[in-house]
């Protein structure tokens, strides 16, 4: 019989809740059930912040921005997103390297928050285009609740 770890349920209402859920688990024993350690989730959702003050190095096709705009603009900003998703070959700049450490990692977070919260994002996304300031945070938030679930907190005897 296999046993399936259950991910944690997350919302985040604020970027604040989101920095605080990575600096309390920053200080305990985690463990993560997918395929990336604790450092490369943070490392890759920081890059996505970045990216959305500075720019993506892709863009979709526009028939395929035009649809994802249309149909599922409004459901990635407002419900969880699904795990399972496979980025482009030409989005390889978004994985995190397999070395990156949680320091580092976490520095990278915390300065692309304060970004976040200073400069506006105005590039286009890659798959849904213009978006507002308010898009940009959403999108950012439930980005970081599909991640930081499969962050676990240890207890003594395993996992939470």
């Amino acid at each position: 019989m296999t046993t399936v770890i259950q991910r944690r349920e997350i919302v985040y209402g604020t970027l604040q809740d989101f920095l605080d859920d990575v600096r309390q688990l920053a200080e305990i024993e985690v463990t993560t059930v997918g395929n990336w350690s604790f450092a490369q989730i943070l490392e890759h959702l920081a890059r996505a912040i970045d990216s959305s003050i500075d720019g993506f190095s892709f863009r979709s096709h526009w028939l395929v921005r035009t649809l994802a705009a249309a149909f599922l603009k409004n459901r990635l900003l407002t419900t969880k997103m699904k795990p399972g998703v496979n980025l482009p070959r030409r989005a390889s700049s978004y994985l995190p390297e397999p070395e990156v450490n949680l320091h580092d990692a976490r520095e990278h977070l915390e300065a692309a928050a304060q970004r976040l919260l200073t400069t506006a994002p105005t590039a286009r996304h890659p798959y849904l285009g213009r978006m507002s300031d308010r898009e940009w945070l959403a999108l950012h938030l439930r980005h970081a609740e599909l991640h930081m679930s499969f962050v676990l907190p240890q207890r003594e005897g395993g996992t939470e």
